[in-house]
């Protein structure tokens, strides 16, 4: 079996997997470290013509995380292409067992037990708070509707401000952000690399968590250890 990961987070998952099935991944792939196999490009602008000289069985692929266009031209050459949606925990559960049935895994990995155990009965932060969850700035970008974060949070007893949102990462000006007074603002590290000296100061007043971003929205190994890592991260914000 070889496969093509376009989605860091299943890239992950199937190297800790099933050793030896990844032939190429995204220069965005960066776990586990000193992963050795050739690099395709971006998630949003994987080079093509790089996948398929790898001569893949499989390319793993996210609805959110690449683009369509790219998946067809792909498939158009002949290539199985499987594409996640992970909006929730419980369907990253089920995805990722379906990605790396798919991969060759002969059991169900001990991580991903783990992670379920550990997303059964998440910490408890304290009294539930509505937090505003900027993801990008030069615009403000925030966390929106039917994102997995959002519900990753949600589970951890965080509602977020645009939960509700037409846009799944609409552009909010910060000044309206402030301006809606949350309990809390959560700044992950990624995709925007969100710091304890870039971030905060444009909240002025406000308790700001800085998470980590993989914790917050990969879906792989991490999963087993996002509920303590973040739980932790909030309630600091919150003393």
């Amino acid at each position: 079996m070889r496969v093509v990961s376009l989605v860091p987070s299943l890239t992950e998952a199937v190297a800790r997997t099933v050793p030896g099935a990844l032939a190429g991944a995204t220069d965005w792939c960066t776990r586990p470290g000193g992963l050795d196999v050739v690099r395709v490009g971006g998630t949003k602008n994987p080079r093509t013509d790089r996948v398929l000289s790898l001569a893949p069985d499989l390319v793993v692929a996210n609805e959110e995380e690449n683009r369509a266009p790219d998946l067809d031209a792909l498939r158009a050459a002949g290539v199985e292409v499987l594409v996640t949606e992970v909006r929730t925990v419980p369907q990253a559960f089920t995805e990722l067992d379906r990605v790396l049935t798919a991969c060759g895994a002969s059991s169900r990995p001990r991580w991903l037990d783990e992670a379920e155990d550990a997303w059964s009965d998440p910490p408890e932060t304290g009294p539930r708070v509505t937090a505003v969850v900027p993801i990008w700035r030069k615009p403000w970008m925030v966390l929106g509707r039917d994102t997995f974060a959002g519900d990753v949070l949600s589970r951890l007893g965080v509602d977020h401000l645009h939960a509700h949102h037409a846009e799944r990462y609409p552009r909010v000006p910060v000044e309206e952000l402030r301006a809606a007074r949350p309990g809390l603002v959560v700044l992950p590290d990624e995709p925007y690399r969100f710091t304890a000296d870039d971030g905060p100061e444009a909240f002025p007043g406000l308790p700001c968590a800085l998470v980590d971003g993989r914790c917050l929205t990969w879906y792989g190994p991490s999963l087993a250890e996002a509920p303590r890592v973040l739980g932790a991260a909030l309630r600091a914000a919150l003393r």
